[in-house]
């Protein structure tokens, strides 16, 4: 049967044959759809743009290039700043004897002058009561002028500080021959043999700084799925046993340094703990970007202003009074009191590093919901629990 042709619709203007009356709505709807592909929204395009880019996966690769470049830099330019060139910005010492005499005011200009004013003159009655200033760590060193002025007995202590007892050996001899003035130098608080040069203090501390929040960093990542009570305690008990095994590599192991063990165990478990919660805090406000911050604080900024390498009154004013207040600092100061002044221990770096650990831990506890980590409830144990209640 042959087929028949579709009869065509009326001619339209200029003799264009007008679609038939069961092909319109099909025209119609393919017309439409290119006129909506002919004008898409600016900035509908530009957002789905940008939510492409921030997808793609080497766009967290390239913001990353460019962080690690400049904490590259910062890293450099917080350590070459603080330590590179020590310069003394406010020393406490402690005089006794004839200071006053004219020889001894000359001899404490001159050496005022060659530290560039910074050195603080605290007049004793004694030089028992100065050296006890000395074990309270209120001043670095006692002169005792003697014979009018005309002989200087200088004590330093290098316990307190290995910079400042070395800074005040070279500048006072000096300043002495240059003003007719006598100097002895002793040093009444030596450093251990095992650590000549007072630095074992400082690297102990940052072993558990460092520790502290890789071990953090590395619960989060093998570990994601613990609960935040679980965390916490996974992170007190890697810091319990690795404030042990640096407490023991130090003393058993090397013998650099000769430690009350019990208190500087606790002191380096204190310290990876603080450090520790402190990244899991950061992990919870700031997510992946966790790292930034508590390299910041621990590392950049912490570290460099402890006082370990580099006794505080030498370091920049800001830094001197910055660090005391950070974990690094704290422990160096707790660390270092408890090795070299047993009897004079204070409570202030305890009360830094016990804070810093209270405020992660609430900061962590109050958001845990937004903590990368965790677990869903089972079904199984709803079901139990209902049972149970049933």
């Amino acid at each position: 049967m042959p087929l028949r042709r579709a009869p065509a619709g009326p001619a339209g203007p200029r003799g264009c044959r007008r679609p038939a009356p069961h092909d319109r709505g099909r025209v119609n709807v393919h017309d439409n759809s290119e006129a909506a592909d002919d004008g898409p929204d600016a900035a509908t395009a530009s957002r789905g743009r940008r939510a492409r880019l921030r997808d793609a996966p080497w766009w967290p690769a390239s913001v990353l290039v460019f962080i690690l470049a400049a904490a590259a830099g910062l890293f450099a330019w917080s350590y070459t700043y603080a330590m590179a060139d020590p310069t003394p910005h406010q020393l406490p010492t402690a005089v006794v004897g004839s200071y006053q005499e004219e020889r001894g005011r000359a001899f404490l200009a001159g050496l005022g002058k060659a530290l560039n004013s910074s050195m603080r003159t605290q007049a004793y009655d004694s030089r028992e009561a100065a050296l006890e200033a000395v074990e309270e760590q209120r001043v670095f060193a006692v002169f005792e002028l003697r014979d009018d002025g005309r002989n200087v007995l200088l004590d330093v202590s290098s316990a307190s500080g290995a910079s400042v007892a070395e800074l005040l050996e070279q500048a006072a001899p000096a300043v002495g021959r240059a003003v007719g003035v006598s100097v002895t130098v002793r040093d009444v608080n030596p450093l251990q043999d095992g650590d000549p040069r007072g630095l074992a203090i400082f690297y102990i501390s940052l072993a558990a700084v460092i520790i502290g929040f890789v071990g953090a960093i590395q619960l989060s990542v093998h570990a994601r799925a613990l609960t935040p009570l679980e965390r916490i305690a996974f992170t007190a008990a890697y810091a319990l046993l690795g404030g042990f095994a640096v407490a023991a590599a130090v003393d058993w192991l090397l013998g650099a340094l000769d430690l009350p063990f019990t208190e500087s165990w606790l002191i380096l478990a204190l310290t990876m703990f603080a450090s520790g919660m402190t990244f899991t805090m950061f992990n919870t406000l700031v997510g992946r970007w966790a790292m930034l911050p508590t390299w910041g604080v621990m590392v950049l900024l912490g570290n460099p202003s402890s006082g370990g390498a580099v006794s505080w009154p030498l370091l920049p004013s800001a830094l001197g009074v910055i660090g005391r207040w950070l974990p690094p600092g704290a422990s160096v100061n707790a660390q270092h009191t408890a090795v070299y002044f047993a009897r004079h221990q204070h409570a202030f770096p305890f009360l830094v590093l016990t804070g810093w650990a209270l405020v992660s831990c609430a900061v962590f506890w109050t958001w845990r919901h937004r903590h990368p980590g965790g677990r869903e409830r089972q079904p199984a144990d709803d079901m139990a629990r209902d049972s149970g209640g049933a």
